[in-house]
């Protein structure tokens, strides 16, 4: 192993490899249990969700922002609702409101199929709780 490249010679250290292999591979598996994976949790939501029902995807939502997760919001659009985006819509954008101190949504509300979905994503004071 070289020591000291700038030195007149160059100083190198004679050293057994599979202990040099076993200390790095140790020093990579340590840094690996300190890294936080994010998840991403989905909720879905449909067009005539109850007030209730509401409010419970949302607190579940909290918890999950909480947790340092981020939360991935999805309406589902069934027959003749695709007609009415707009309530779809007002729907993402209450749930935005009522998540607003733990997360901020990472992209506006894209329709993808019969699908709007839309990602929040932690604020930086919830992850650290």
């Amino acid at each position: 192993m070289l020591m000291s490249a700038q030195a007149e010679p160059p100083v190198c250290k004679i050293m057994d490899y599979g202990k040099f292999r076993f200390d790095r591979d140790k020093k990579e598996k340590e840094a690996r249990k300190k890294q936080k994976v994010i998840e991403v949790k989905e909720i879905q939501l449909t067009c005539l969700i109850d007030v209730n029902d509401f409010n419970t995807k949302v607190n579940h939502a909290r918890r999950f922002l909480t947790d340092g997760n981020k939360v991935k919001v999805m309406v589902k659009f069934k027959g003749r609702q695709m007609s009415r985006q707009d309530v779809g819509k007002e729907l993402l954008e209450r749930f935005k409101g009522a998540c607003a101190d733990l997360g901020s949504p990472e992209k506006a509300p894209i329709l993808e199929g019969r699908n709007m979905i839309m990602f929040i994503a932690p604020a930086k004071t919830a992850a650290a709780k």
